[in-house]
């Protein structure tokens, strides 16, 4: 761990045999990130191709452009991929580009010249992967980027590596770039392509091909020729939000499960908060906020109140309410029963935390 700590080289990375790891990343990365199994597949793809050392040894172990509505798992899967390939979501390092719009913000990225205010800080970029060499590197709405910031992305994508303003190579071998962009999803929704399951791999490749249009038209070619690969996320499905509510909840049971208490959904309070919490503009962004108030703030009131104790489960439903034009409303009820989980199972019981 000590070595871990100077190299930044995660310990798994110095010990653990990777192949059966590699093997099941397509699962791996599902525990936490719902649907999309045809991005996921890509970027599973592209990460064994390039352990199996099938790739150019210059360059970054991996360049995505992520292209999809919002709220629909991109940059999950970028927190997914930091944790699952460097042992840590801490490995992620997150650039919103609509931050570097003007020109002059460029330079941000590799520090300011000599003389100038904040030239000992570093650069923005560079700076944090020279700390952090092994990681994830997000840049999110890339489109929103001055043109000069795809000459500095260039640079990384040919040659691995980017002079800061001091004049020390960073080195870029070792990390992951990932872009991501809504560019062309508006068409894709008019059209209405890919959204639902029937016929998945020709909708999968339309949707493809209509974005890549809309990327032609934005960047430069030789940009777009040095990415490894375009993956298109889709618009999620109710049955796919539902998935979300799950993932969600479970880090709510886990946690209850601590005070001796269970917590279950019905199906009905599951659609109900799927419906609440889901935004066709959003995505799934909305449900943790739709979670928050109306289940665990009710819910925290009660705990307070001493309304369920220890070894009780607790039932969320919804129920309709005269009151309100009989508009369904979430309601509690305690069962008896509750076993808290085995130690060693207690991990499983929360889902993590899924953000979108």
């Amino acid at each position: 761990e000590v070595l871990s700590m100077w190299t930044g080289i995660p310990v798994y990375k110095l010990t653990e045999e990777e192949t059966q790891k590699l093997l099941r990343m397509e699962e791996e990365l599902h525990k936490r990130v719902i649907g999309q199994e045809d991005a996921i597949h890509a970027v599973s793809q592209a990460i064994r191709r390039t352990r199996a050392g099938l790739k150019d040894p210059k360059r970054p172990s991996g360049s995505f452009i992520f292209l999809g509505p919002s709220g629909v798992g991109k940059t999950e899967l970028a927190k997914t991929l930091a944790e699952f390939l460097f042992g840590d979501e801490e490995a992620l390092i997150s650039l919103d580009m609509s931050e570097y719009m003007e020109k002059h913000t460029v330079s941000r990225l590799v520090g300011s010249p000599p003389g100038y205010v904040g030239y000992e800080e570093g650069g923005q970029l560079t700076e944090r992967v020279r700390r952090k060499p092994f990681s994830v590197v997000l840049f999110d709405e890339v489109e929103k980027a001055h043109p000069d910031v795809f000459n500095t992305l260039l640079q990384i994508l040919e040659e691995g590596r980017l002079t800061d303003s001091q004049g020390r190579s960073v080195d870029f071998r070792n990390t992951v770039l990932i872009m991501t962009s809504n560019l062309g999803t508006q068409d894709l929704r008019k059209a209405n392509l890919g959204f639902t399951k029937a016929d998945e791999a020709v909708s999968y490749e339309r949707m493809k091909e209509k974005v890549n249009d809309a990327l032609k038209q934005h960047f430069r070619p030789e940009f777009l020729n040095r990415i490894d690969d375009v993956i298109v996320f889709h618009e999620l499905s109710r049955a796919e939000v539902r998935q979300i509510v799950d993932l969600m909840i479970g880090r709510t049971a886990s946690q209850l499960a601590g005070q001796g208490m269970g917590l279950e959904l019905t199906d009905a309070a599951k659609d109900h908060l799927a419906e609440k919490g889901y935004d066709p503009t959003l995505g799934a962004r909305p449900l943790r906020r739709a979670i928050q108030r109306l289940v665990e703030d009710p819910l925290s009131e009660k705990l307070l109140y001493k309304e369920f104790r220890a070894g009780e489960i607790i039932i969320v439903d919804v129920e309709p309410d005269p009151e309100s034009n009989n508009e369904l409303v979430v309601v509690f009820r305690a069962i008896e029963g509750f076993e808290p989980p085995e130690p060693e199972l207690a991990e499983a019981v929360d889902g993590g935390d899924a953000t979108f």
